[in-house]
């Protein structure tokens, strides 16, 4: 395998500038790499670091690199790194395919950092699922993986298994609830499925923030910022439910705890991975047949096995565990997800709103 790591941003604008100098003697070194079309190109890709990198490193890049000759080099950014790292390079790009996580494909479309994908440009279109291709008219690159949310319950609580997202405001589970802080998209999404429930939604968020702002000024619950914290709520502070990813709780299970991933009777929403082409590098092409690798039904069944990431391509078969811990197929068509436009235009005051409460 030889994917190489860049770890600074220093060190990634001068691998560009190798990059550049290595495509003017690509026929030498393609020569020495054989009749694959790609041998002696390059492109750059940003990961999310830990598990998921390796998950992508067996799932994508090998089976890329193996395939077309071509190297990847991976540069760990989470999505506002990766944004602000696209914006502050527009005028010369050093990245070819950015990931997010948090909705930032469409910011990073309206101001034309990345480059539209047309349906037919991906082989896989017709076996994706409506969701995975529905940004490609917004300019957005597909979702290659979503991660489901609901809500995680501890097995031994003294208190029954949830039915509702509104049963967070039971007093069954006063006390033993961890809501995820408004700076984690987790803790956004999740907010949303409460205002639906409520029957204000998108549009009228008000008394989901109000109500479960009182939760946590009351003390019936307590604000965890990260994955890791709900974790250790679990683990350490008696923690019965919260809402958050299917794929961490499995993370959990994993760690030994007891909990489970249940799906509320008003549905959830997900948390969607795309994969975009950054606009003005020279090599799109190139780009996009990584992106297709990322939805191959193969790629998809790495990450469902390892990760619990619900697969987008309707192809991929899975073991019978993972089909268990995952929703797929017809599953997949009731997922709610919010316009990301309507999203990043109202967070920041959502956010306002929710710490206003929380630090009463």
């Amino acid at each position: 395998m030889n994917t190489r790591r860049i770890l600074t941003a220093g060190a990634l604008v001068a691998t560009g500038a190798l990059v550049l100098a290595g495509c003017s003697t690509g026929d030498d070194t393609a020569a020495s790499g054989g009749d694959k079309e790609f041998a002696g190109e390059t492109i750059i890709v940003t990961s999310f670091g830990g598990d998921w990198e390796k998950a992508f490193i067996e799932a994508v890049v090998d089976p890329f690199e193996e395939e077309t000759g071509a190297k990847v080099e991976l540069i760990t950014l989470y999505s506002a790194d990766a944004l602000a790292q696209v914006t502050a390079q527009k005028a010369s790009p050093q990245i070819d395919v950015v990931h997010f996580s948090g909705g930032q494909e469409f910011t990073a479309a309206q101001q034309g950092l990345i480059a539209p994908i047309a349906a037919d440009e991906l082989s896989e279109t017709d076996d994706l699922i409506d969701l995975a291709t529905a940004g490609l008219e917004r300019g957005e690159g597909p979702v290659i993986q979503l991660a489901p949310i609901g809500l995680v319950y501890n097995t031994e609580a003294d208190a029954p298994a949830p039915t509702s997202w509104l049963d967070l405001f039971d007093d069954a589970y006063a006390g033993h609830i961890a809501l995820t802080d408004f700076s984690n998209t987790y803790g956004v999404l999740s907010m949303l499925r409460v205002a639906d429930a409520l029957g204000g939604g998108i549009d009228d968020t008000s008394q989901a923030i109000t109500d479960l702002g009182a939760l946590a000024s009351s003390g019936d619950a307590i604000v965890v910022p990260t994955s890791p914290d709900l974790q250790t709520a679990f683990a350490q502070r008696d923690t019965w439910l919260a809402p958050y990813a299917m794929d961490y709780a499995g993370t959990l299970q994993d760690a030994g705890l007891p909990v489970e991933f249940i799906v509320p009777e008003e549905g959830v929403t997900a948390s969607l991975i795309t994969a975009n082409v950054v606009e003005g590098r020279d090599n799109p092409d190139l780009a996009k047949l990584f992106i297709d690798f990322e939805l191959r039904p193969e790629a998809q069944a790495v990450f469902a096995e390892n990760m619990r990431y619900s697969p987008v391509n309707t192809k991929t078969e899975l073991s019978d565990d993972a089909a268990d811990n995952v929703l797929t197929g017809d599953e997949l068509e009731t997922v709610v997800v919010y316009a990301p436009g309507d999203v990043a235009a109202s967070r920041p005051a959502w956010t306002d709103e929710w710490n206003a409460l929380i630090t009463k």
